[in-house]
């Protein structure tokens, strides 16, 4: 027990030293805040948040979020390939396909992947 007690008292205390030689040795200047502060879409943060944006930051970012998930989706249907029939394989594949195709004639008819709007 006074074996722990030792050792996570060194341990603190060398993490400690790290910390504070750390701050000492860090050249944080004036202009380096900058870099340290959130952005977001080209807008300063210090700036009112009720300025309006560009529609289209957001439906894309929604595009790209609907289409990363359903490519993570499809992964799994590779593998899944050696452990099915190819009849059952080949249509939760063209189902997953169909629907892909079905969200991107969507969003082409309205007006979401044009950008001269």
């Amino acid at each position: 027990m006074i074996l722990i007690l030792l050792i996570s008292t060194i341990i603190l205390i060398i993490s400690n030293i790290m910390m504070i030689i750390s701050i000492i040795l860090s050249k944080k200047t004036f202009s380096d805040r900058e870099k340290s502060s959130p952005f977001e879409c080209g807008f300063d943060p210090k700036s009112s948040a009720r300025m309006p944006f560009s529609l289209h930051f957001y439906l894309i970012t929604v595009i790209f979020l609907i289409f990363d998930v359903e490519i993570a989706l499809i992964f799994p249907i590779i593998p899944l390939f050696n452990l099915v029939n190819f009849i059952i394989w080949s249509k939760i594949s063209f189902f997953f396909i169909i629907v892909l195709l079905i969200g991107l004639y969507y969003e082409w008819n309205q007006n979401m992947l044009n950008w001269t709007n």
